[in-house]
């Protein structure tokens, strides 16, 4: 049985709906104001709660505050007396369903719960699809579908077993460090550790004590023993980040160390065998930073053995959709925030850019949007300005080198009709006027620029 909690301060109302809603089928629970409510929600559990707006002690805005705070998910419908629609509305930007006006028609609240009860099974359908969706294209903490990340996929499952050394490469941000963990959990490994440096974060005169460590008083600081990141690695994987940043001189060491499987602490006279498989990725050309002479053509071939190159995320737009709702959910449970999606044109920009930064910046763009958000839904306003810019038709075409007039002004009217029909919800006759053109002229251009409404 569907739950419903009737929450009005007029004990009259809440028994007669109470008596009706139970004639129908609804298990029903009272309260005479939102306080007593919020305490029935804990122990009750209502799939829809019927609010009135104006009770003593906790009316309904603050119950529908409170709700959110606590991220309940009971679907709200507010009662309003005549002469208090605004407040309603009020509600509703807060996030209620849906609104009856007092005096109502019993029938008139039934249908209301109907519609949100056909709401309810739609988004659980949908919210299914997406678990579906996410299951069926999330491997070992990636999330893609296009065809150039599934083979990406499909290279870790091959050679996962396998000790053999990979180079990973690709653009900053596109997860050059989860698909080394990827390799790392495909393989035999697995329970072994995996171990990540950056080679570019850590100073030259440390990196060597860090990969290898070092003796006590090998060097002034060294007061005691050190194991090294190689010593931690053993048995498992050494994730070596931007490899490319590597120094000349440990470049030597480091092609010792994958030959001979042995290091040297710093100021020891012993060698130290090591089992580790190593994962080395970079942003850079490392063939042509060979050609430059900055980096060991021997030790490039030696960690090129296997070669896994991660497209940036501008080549496979398939992949933004499943991103976008993916860090939406992650957010919500994070951050504690109830954001349900994006308006279609924040969709459309986001989808629309090219994402230098790629998945790390996508990321960090929609947790962005999320915190600073007054709405439920993200729209174009939340998105920093340089994506908003960067799909701007009118200012892409102005900063073309395009100089017919033309051509520019088609754009300039398109972008204007769109945003009249948006404004005015699609009503072609005041857009007309805002437009201060004809109707039958508005008429053609919709037709001719293939705009939908």
């Amino acid at each position: 049985m569907r739950r419903v909690l009737v929450v009005d301060d007029e004990e009259s109302l809440r028994l007669v709906l109470r008596t009706f809603l139970r004639r129908h089928g609804y298990q029903v629970e009272l309260a005479p104001n939102g306080q007593r409510a919020l305490e029935l929600v804990s122990s009750f559990g209502p799939d829809f709660i019927l609010t009135d707006v104006r009770m003593p002690r906790m009316g309904g805005l603050d119950l529908l505050a409170a709700l959110k705070a606590r991220g309940d998910e009971a679907t709200v419908i507010v009662m309003s007396a005549y002469g208090n629609v605004e407040l309603a509305i009020e509600a509703m930007q807060a996030g209620a369903y849906d609104y009856v006006q007092k005096p109502f028609k019993n029938e008139e609240v039934l249908l209301a719960l109907r519609k949100a009860e056909e709401r309810e099974t739609l988004r659980r359908e949908n919210r299914a699809l997406r678990q579906e969706v996410l299951r069926d294209n999330t491997f070992e903490d990636m999330l893609a579908k296009s065809p150039q990340m599934q083979a990406v996929f499909k290279t870790i499952t091959k050679v996962g077993e396998f000790k053999t050394t990979a180079l990973i490469t690709g653009e900053s941000g596109v997860g050059k460090e989860l698909v080394a963990r990827a390799l790392h959990r495909r393989s035999n490994r697995r329970a072994g550790p995996f171990v990540a440096v950056n080679c570019g974060a850590i100073p030259e005169n440390l990196l060597e004590s860090e990969l290898f460590g070092h003796k006590r008083g090998a060097f002034t600081d060294a007061v005691s023993d050190r194991v090294g990141l190689f010593e931690q690695a053993n048995h498992g994987l050494l994730f070596l980040d931007e490899i490319g940043e590597l120094p000349f001189a440990l470049q030597v060491k480091l092609l010792r160390v994958l030959q001979e499987e042995t290091i040297r602490r710093v100021g020891d006279d012993k060698d130290v065998h090591v089992d580790v498989r190593i994962a080395a990725a970079t942003h850079r050309d490392l063939a042509a930073e060979v050609e430059a002479g900055r980096f060991r053509e021997d030790l490039y071939y030696r960690i090129n053995v296997l070669h896994i190159a991660v497209p940036p995320l501008r080549e496979r737009s398939e992949d933004v959709g499943l991103l976008i709702d993916h860090f939406i959910a992650r957010n919500n449970a994070r951050l504690g925030t109830q954001v349900r999606g994006l308006s279609p044109e924040a969709r459309r920009q986001l989808m629309g850019y090219s994402w230098p930064g790629n998945v790390r910046e996508l990321e960090n763009v929609i947790e962005r949007a999320m915190v600073l958000a007054d709405t439920e839904v993200l729209g174009e306003a939340d998105l920093p300005e340089r994506i908003r810019q960067a799909r701007d038709p009118v200012r892409l075409q102005l900063s073309s080198a395009e100089l017919s007039i033309k051509k520019s002004t088609r754009v300039i009217e398109e972008v204007l009709i769109r945003r009249s029909l948006q404004q005015t919800r699609g009503n072609r006759t005041r857009a007309a006027q805002l437009l201060e053109i004809s109707h039958r002229a508005l008429l053609y251009k919709i037709k001719d620029y293939g705009i939908e409404i």
